[in-house]
């Protein structure tokens, strides 16, 4: 009966145990977030190799969402005009009511750009179907 007694105890303290580590990762933000619905993208090329994304989405709270797909759509657009590579030149994000919208600009060329914010059109695209980011 003693024995019995202590077995549900443990049981008991462990539930506990778990209970707390779970609240504790959602106060970390270690809930995942949700999953993003994908509205569509736009292309305008502006002149030459300078193309923009007007790029929508909701179901999220995560911004880096929103770049994540303005870079997928510039990825794949590049590989489109038969271009490997495109460098980032601005993004402006806007959110109103849950939706996210983007206005991304991005050159696109044949070899790799000068710049900080270059992109590998083809790893990137490999990178956003594996994720279910859509593309162009």
């Amino acid at each position: 009966m003693i024995r019995a007694a202590i077995i549900s105890l443990c049981a008991l303290a462990l539930t506990a145990c778990e209970d707390t580590a779970r609240d504790a990762e959602v106060t970390r933000g270690a809930v995942p977030a949700a999953k993003p619905v994908y509205k569509g993208v736009e292309t305008q090329l502006l002149d030459g190799d300078l193309v923009s994304f007007q790029i929508a989405l909701d179901g999220t709270n995560d911004p880096d969402a929103v770049n994540a797909y303005a870079e997928c759509a510039a990825a794949q657009y590049a590989l489109i005009r038969g271009y490997g590579f495109a460098r980032h030149v601005r993004t402006n994000v806007t959110e109103q009511g849950g939706l996210w919208r983007a206005d991304a600009v991005y050159t696109i060329s044949p070899t790799l750009p000068r710049g900080l914010k270059t992109i590998d059109a083809e790893v990137v695209t490999s990178h956003c179907a594996e994720n279910g980011i859509p593309t162009v």
